[in-house]
């Protein structure tokens, strides 16, 4: 029987069209290659829908978005939409609704790539962090009291969860278990000054250790795995870190691998469905020029693929991806020495398909 998945697609604004355009083009290629099928739901929700219509996640593109078996993203994002209303009703509403409790951010050195610190080579750049997605700063609590006068406060609560702290940190071992890994899984909190959710996150690493004897674990404050991103990046290989704290240091993360044009994601549900995207925004000066880097997006398929499991179809992306940066000039959007549809037509050459 013919192996068949159903992925929605949400283009999304700005270069996100013209990102997804590349990585439904990349899909295709290896999936005849490999001999899948897959049927691509569109899904028009993002700051055009929202002017147009005033909707941000209606409830039926909710429940249609439930029935997949993982969706593709390009980005979200609009000038003309206040700040945080895409960001909290479609973003982070999917996040939770969909219980995608785990960020999952490569950080990966490919061929010919010059970074904020060339002196680093492919080895040395080659970790993965995992985010906890649904909890901490991020799940709204909070609020104001005196709003708008002289006296007022501001109160943001960081939630934390027994059960939310330990299915990400288990999430995180049996990830440093995979064969493509060093069995090292790293805590990166800042348990000297947040004592109450640093010491929840430190004892469940503690307790959970113990089922995974061959994963060796240690600590790092995150101002220090800062550092060491920059100084000593290859003492990580999977860290596990809460939601504000891996919001930053992934961005790092990005730039240690060649910025934000080959930074991939996704928010994984390992029981549902998953979302994978590029991380690098909308990217409104480039729309309509074809200068915008695609490889973030074709990394995020290859991340979607894998999760499916097709893995096949993913290693051919990863050596399509490594094909590409060893000929492009630069990372960065219109220095790439090819059009976004040129750096497309790369992977998929070295893709094999």
């Amino acid at each position: 029987m013919t192996r068949s998945h159903r992925v929605a697609v949400l283009p999304g604004d700005g270069t996100g069209p013209e990102v997804v355009r590349e990585g439904l083009k990349v899909l295709e290629a290896v999936r005849a290659a490999e001999g899948f099928e897959v049927e691509l739901v569109d899904f028009d929700l993002g700051g055009e829908r929202y002017l147009r219509t005033g909707e941000v996640l209606p409830d039926e593109d909710l429940e249609h978005l439930r029935e997949m078996d993982a969706i593709f993203l390009g980005a979200v994002g609009h000038p003309d939409v206040r700040p945080g209303i895409l960001e909290r009703d479609l973003l982070l509403r999917l996040r939770f609704e969909l219980d995608q409790y785990v960020n999952l951010r490569p950080v990966i050195r490919y061929p010919g790539v010059q970074t904020l610190v060339p002196s680093h080579s492919e080895d040395d750049v080659n970790l993965v962090v995992v985010r906890e997605n649904s909890e901490g700063l991020y799940s709204g609590a909070g609020g104001f009291h005196r709003k708008g006068t002289p006296y007022e406060v501001a109160v943001q609560e960081s939630i934390n969860t027994r059960h939310g702290v330990e299915r990400i940190v288990r999430y995180a071992f049996e990830l440093a278990m995979r064969p493509e890994r060093r069995k090292k899984l790293t805590l990166v909190h800042k348990t000297n000054v947040l004592t109450y959710a640093g010491d929840l996150y430190q004892r469940v690493v503690d307790e959970v250790a113990i089922e995974f004897p061959e994963v060796e674990t240690d600590y790092v404050h995150v101002d220090a795995a800062c550092i060491y991103f920059l100084d000593w990046p290859a003492r990580f290989d999977v860290i596990v870190t809460d939601n504000m704290f891996g919001d930053i240091i992934t961005d790092l993360g990005a730039m240690i691998q060649g910025g934000m044009g080959l930074a991939a994601g996704g928010n994984i549900n390992p029981d549902g469905v998953s979302m994978f995207e590029p991380i690098g925004g909308t990217a409104p000066d480039h729309v309509g020029k074809g200068t915008i880097n695609p490889l973030a997006a074709i990394g995020a398929m290859e991340m979607l693929l894998a999760t499916l499991g097709e893995g096949g179809a993913a290693t051919r992306i990863d050596a399509g991806i490594r094909v590409a940066t060893s000929k492009m000039k630069g990372m960065r959007a219109g220095e790439m020495g090819y059009s976004t549809t040129e750096v497309g037509d790369l992977v998929v050459e070295g893709a094999g398909a």
